[in-house]
């Protein structure tokens, strides 16, 4: 199978869709991979480098993505890419096309490309192996986000995370008790901030009460629960997911309105749309705004600047799937693979995801 690894055009997207080992394992098994000219540069993996581990290095992104069967990406097209994209292609990457504009989904079902989200692929107890790591790191990389946006020099309130003798800690509040929320939690424990999560799963509050004791508050997140603890809160983060579907709003403008002035929110979950009623995308150039007295860091490609931990990571976990298809074709690769299956968003001219089909009938949606 010819395999293409074009390069990430996001802004400030850093990660590569394959990494030089990945690219040999291919290689060795027959496979020709194409990789775009600087494709892995960010994440410290050189064009030579992909030379010596066997891949042909194409000098254009309509090179990378016309000459193969199989595109691997990190983040969903732009519509631009998508213009190089051939007919019965396989994609893999993380898509969300939950919350893609529906154009990009009419494309996708036009040209009968086989797109597969790997935030969708769903083992047999819910868990999303190939989201997991990502969201380790992007619940993680909260703490730094959420730190800088806290002094003054940025806009915030000046509190400090860490706690020091004598003043009383930073008060966190995680919205979402998940992978992303575990994480976050861990961090701003670890720095001394005192913490408090939600979420609508009891068992899963339960659990992190249990290995995370100490300062850690749980709470069940009615909308009251959620009011209350913001209030009082100098850094919210939303950690909100329901994957192949838009992030649903948890926090409502007049909860935000009721925050500290200066306090700030870290929406992680605005690949999937966003978890407020006041998130929209930012950038790493410009991550922040200011509304209802609030700072708003809502970076979909969080942990695209720590590029190479977060490709490593995510290949790790994404590898067997990667192999499946390469090796049997993504038909048969569906058909016999049931947590495969579930990441399947578009296939043969058909939207698989609902969410996806109720966007083509509504053109409006953002």
């Amino acid at each position: 199978m010819n395999i293409g690894i074009p390069k990430e055009r996001r802004p400030f997207e850093f990660r590569a869709g394959l990494s030089p080992v990945g690219v040999r394992l291919l290689t060795e098994a027959g496979h020709t991979c194409y990789v775009e000219r600087g494709a892995g540069v960010g994440a410290g993996f050189s064009d030579e480098e992909y030379v010596r581990a066997g891949a042909r290095i194409a000098y254009t992104p309509e090179e990378a993505w016309g000459r193969v069967q199989l595109v691997l990406k990190v983040t969903r097209p732009l519509a631009a890419e998508l213009e190089w994209a051939v007919p019965d292609q396989v994609l893999m990457g993380y898509l969300y096309l939950s919350a893609a504009h529906p154009g990009k989904v009419a494309v996708l079902v036009e040209k009968k490309i086989t797109a597969i989200a790997y935030e969708r692929i769903q083992l047999p107890d819910g868990s999303h192996p190939v989201l997991k790591p990502l969201s380790q790191i992007g619940g993680r990389m909260a703490l730094h986000v959420a730190g800088r946006a806290l002094q003054n020099d940025h806009g915030g309130n000046g509190v400090m995370l860490g706690s020091v003798p004598g003043v009383a800690p930073a008060e966190v509040v995680i919205i979402g008790a998940g992978v992303a929320g575990e994480h976050a939690a861990r961090a701003f424990l670890g720095v001394g901030a005192h913490v408090t999560i939600l979420d609508r799963d009891l068992s899963r509050l339960q659990f992190l009460a249990e290995i995370l004791p100490g300062r850690l508050v749980t709470l069940v997140s009615y909308p009251f629960n959620i009011e209350r603890a913001c209030s009082f809160a100098d850094v919210v983060v939303g950690c909100v997911a329901v994957p192949g579907e838009r992030t649903p709003i948890v926090l409502t403008r007049e909860t935000l309105r009721r925050m500290k002035p200066g306090a700030v929110f870290v929406d992680i979950s605005i690949d999937g749309g966003g978890c407020a009623e006041t998130s929209r995308p930012t950038s790493h150039h410009t991550p922040s705004y200011v509304e209802e007295g609030i700072i708003h860091v809502c970076v979909p490609n969080l942990p695209g600047v720590v590029a190479r931990t977060s490709t490593h990571a995510f290949l790790n976990a994404a590898w067997p799937y990667i192999e499946r298809v390469a090796t049997v074709g993504a038909d048969d690769a569906i058909a016999t693979d049931p947590v495969l299956a579930q990441g399947v968003q578009t296939h043969r001219g058909a939207a698989l995801n609902m969410k996806a089909v109720a966007y083509l009938k509504k053109p409006g949606e953002p």
